[in-house]
């Protein structure tokens, strides 16, 4: 027994030799030969997806006043009149000037094309753009009616948000381990055993759908007293997790 038995254990000193060289000369004692020997724990991995919806409660609108005139500075200054009104309709609304900002303001020269002439200069076009933030979605239809009624002549982008996510999110995560662990747990089955403790769980960082693109909406003013109805349907996200579990054999 002794004598065939050697040559294995040789084969086994030299292939953990470097491994228990950087140990030794660490000063820590190399794990014995048995560690190497031992068969990796059996596991059932697994991913799960879920997604949870929610309804928004915040918004920001895209506001602009657009003016013409036959001079850069005559558009300017209707521009500024009539934007300070705007701004000072919404702040009468509750609306503070943090949640007022200015997005976008541009000075354009107007030209008019003729056949076999130079392009003639007919007047310039200002556009000064707001976007106000909305943080209580009864006020939304006012904020629109109240811009276009002092002066504002384009909205556009009009995006939902949601102020707070995290317990859509915390949901969206228990209901995607636990969807994962029962199908781990057939997986389990099917195989003969059991399923054993956890071993890893990653969580992917949850996913909302992309805004639309902003498209411009071309409104009126109108003469009532009922706010525009507006209607923030719902949003959703997604959470996706990775996990894996010891598989117990049957007996």
């Amino acid at each position: 027994m002794l004598t065939r038995t050697a040559p294995f254990v040789a084969a086994l000193a030299l292939a953990t030799a470097p491994f228990a060289a950087p140990l030794a000369a660490q000063g820590v004692a190399p794990p014995p030969a048995s560690e190497y020997l031992r068969e990796p724990t059996p596991t059932i991995a697994g991913s799960a997806s879920s997604e949870v919806k929610f309804t928004p409660d915040r918004a920001t609108v895209r506001i602009s006043v657009q003016t013409r005139a036959t001079t850069a500075a005559a558009a300017a200054s209707d521009n500024a009149a009539k934007q300070n009104a705007v701004l000072k309709s919404l702040r009468s609304l509750g609306l503070p000037d943090e949640q007022l900002s200015t997005a976008d303001y541009s000075v354009t020269p107007e030209y008019r094309y003729e056949a076999n002439k130079s392009p003639t200069l007919i007047g310039y076009t200002v556009t000064n753009t707001i976007v106000a933030d909305v943080r209580d979605l009864k006020l939304l239809g006012k904020v629109l009616d109240s811009a276009l009624a002092n002066g504002a002549n384009l909205v556009s982008s009009l995006d939902f948000y949601a102020s707070n996510t995290d317990a859509a999110r915390r949901q969206a995560v228990s209901d995607a381990v636990t969807k994962a662990r029962a199908e781990a747990e057939v997986a389990a089955r099917a195989a003969g055993g059991q399923l054993g403790g956890l071993m890893s769980l990653n969580i992917s960082g949850a996913q909302a759908p992309p805004p639309s693109p902003p498209r411009p909406v071309m409104m009126a003013a109108r003469a009532t007293d009922q706010a525009t109805p507006i209607n923030p349907g719902e949003q959703s996200l997604t959470v996706t997790i990775f996990a894996s579990w010891k598989f117990v054999p049957g007996r």
